[in-house]
């Protein structure tokens, strides 16, 4: 990992806050992985933080596109709102509805601009409260 041309750098992972709480039953390897995402930009920031920030966004309760059709493939049909671990997953969201993909974007933004120039190894949850609650 080199900056480009002298040049300071930027990383922004993606994980889920199924790293931290997982909800949905049957995705351990999901969450595993995801887990992974987060200790891998730690590791980074801490290597690299002179030259190259590493940050990780953990979006959650993100209406996309993705989770609409994996929630249509299950053989349970299980309504969007509903989780296998039988509460009302938006219920448990503080901000009470779910979050657009546009809004993960713009932290994103955030973390490459200059505006986040003394953020290094931080993990910005856009989640609407879920891990608070």
């Amino acid at each position: 990992m080199r900056a480009y041309k002298g040049r300071r750098g930027a990383i922004v992972n993606v994980s889920s806050i199924e790293a931290f709480l997982p909800v949905v039953r049957g995705v351990a390897h999901y969450d595993a992985a995801k887990a992974g995402v987060v200790a891998l930009t730690r590791a980074l920031a801490r290597e690299y933080g002179k030259r190259i920030r590493a940050n990780v966004v953990v979006p959650g309760g993100i209406r996309t596109e993705g989770v609409r059709e994996a929630v249509h493939r299950t053989l349970l049909k299980v309504d969007w709102d509903k989780m296998a671990t039988g509460f009302f997953f938006q219920a448990r969201l503080p901000m009470g509805r779910f979050g657009d993909p546009d809004e993960v974007a713009r932290v994103i933004l955030f973390l490459v601009s200059d505006l986040a120039s003394y953020v290094n190894g931080a993990v910005v949850p856009v989640d609407g409260g879920f891990l608070s609650a």
